[in-house]
């Protein structure tokens, strides 16, 4: 029999946590011509802007805005709070809380990195060993990922202030947001966070370039104090402009503010915590699906525990190189993208061709995750791939449950007066 030509024509599907999927409303924002930089709209927009920026974080406190990638976040934020010589205590759960350490070394702290593997969350106890232990008070930060995107764990940051707080221990607070803000519930002043990073791409559903450092009155004291700070760098002029270009360090990244409206305008209408909830709402549809598909073969999830997944991203495992081979047959097959396994194992590793991520964050629905994991289904049934049964009707239902909800009370009314205004004749 022949092949089927390939079904992949018409809109691809990136579902990768990061680049998210970008909302018409956000390109089209974008899409227009270049905006004066020196007076009118652009200049007018900013004091909201950052206002709502503020919202999302749930702060009342400060943002810095940064042209640059979440790694740029991570500078930029060290940069303001940490000197040359300073300690740092690192707890990491995948890979880039190891990657915020190496930016940490690179500007010259001591790095002090409890390293907690690929598959588990923050153990407080090990941190509150290493605070304790640290009598003069020579950790200068915490740095902490919220939702770690290589291995999908997500760590309970309220419980280190919690910690801090009951230890008497002066350290800030500093998290990484990246892949969680936006998705996963998070409190910067509630849950007493000093400094947050963040980027545009995840959550905020806006094209790749622009990062994110907020910062509360107490981080601002201590960079008050620092002997200095990178002029590009310092969040004091970015924070509190006295003209506009002191936003961004020079030229504004004018699209890219276009399209940040009106994704905050669509996170506002919609609500931060029915984004939050809708997003919990399709997390437990892919680790239904994930759960079932685990029942047999290879597949498995990287995070057993469902009280430490990240409600954005969700990284997954099969025998090397079916991983690969999944990607590889969904984008060519479907115009499906998949992420790849990064940080489970090197490049060069044949362990490297056996994971791979499902990215559901930002601008997504049911019927997209639905799409995402039937067309996973097909990919590994095309493949001969082996896997539990059940996986779609277990996503299904998830999503069903989730709308089973008392009918309106306008709906019911209507529903009770139609038959009667038929036979009426109305």
């Amino acid at each position: 029999m022949t092949k089927a030509t390939t079904l992949a024509q018409g809109r691809s599907y990136l579902a990768i946590p990061g680049p998210s999927v970008m909302p018409d409303a956000v390109l089209r924002a974008m899409h227009r011509a270049a905006p004066n930089i020196y007076a009118g709209e652009l200049i007018n927009m900013m004091p909201d802007l950052t206002r709502d920026l503020r919202a999302v974080a749930r702060t009342q406190h400060h943002v810095a805005i940064y042209i640059g990638n979440g790694h740029a976040a991570w500078e930029a934020a060290l940069a303001n709070v940490i000197s040359p010589g300073d300690r740092v205590l690192v707890p990491a759960t995948g890979r880039f809380g190891v990657g915020w350490g190496e930016m940490a070394e690179g500007l010259g702290a001591q790095v002090d990195l409890i390293d907690f593997g690929k598959h588990s969350p923050i153990e407080m106890a090990r941190v509150a060993e290493a605070l304790s232990a640290d009598k003069a008070h020579e950790i200068k930060a915490v740095l902490a990922v919220h939702v770690d995107t290589s291995s999908s764990i997500r760590n309970d940051i309220s419980a280190l202030r919690v910690l801090l707080d009951d230890l008497g221990h002066p350290a800030l607070l500093m998290a990484d947001c990246i892949a969680s803000l936006g998705c996963d519930v998070f409190e910067m002043d509630a849950w007493g966070v000093d400094v947050m990073v963040t980027a545009c791409q995840k959550g905020l559903m806006v094209p790749p370039g622009v990062s994110f450092v907020f910062f509360n009155d107490r981080a601002e004291a201590v960079r008050n104090a620092m002997p200095r700070v990178s002029r590009y760098w310092d969040w004091m002029p970015r924070a509190h402009p006295e003209q506009f270009f002191e936003y961004f360090g020079g030229t504004a990244p004018t699209h890219h503010l276009y399209g940040l409206r009106a994704s905050l305008d669509m996170i506002q209408e919609e609500g931060i915590e029915n984004v939050w909830l809708r997003h919990e709402t399709l997390a437990r549809a892919v680790w239904a699906a994930s759960e079932a598909w685990s029942g047999a073969g290879h597949f498995a999830m990287n995070v057993a525990d469902r009280d430490y997944r990240s409600h954005a991203v969700t990284a997954l495992r099969l025998e090397p190189p079916d991983g690969t081979r999944l990607r590889t047959w969904v984008e060519e097959n479907l115009g499906l993208t998949l992420g790849i396994g990064l940080g489970m194992a090197e490049p060069g590793d044949a362990a490297w061709h056996g994971f791979f991520r499902l990215g559901h964050m930002g601008h997504v629905n049911g019927h997209m995750i639905l799409g995402l994991l039937g067309g996973v289904e097909a990919g590994m049934r095309s493949l001969d791939i082996a896997h539990g049964a059940g996986a779609l009707d277990a996503a299904a239902q998830v999503i069903a449950d989730s709308q089973r909800a008392a009918p309106d009370a306008d709906v019911a009314d209507h529903a009770v007066d139609q038959p009667a205004q038929q036979c009426c004749g109305s």
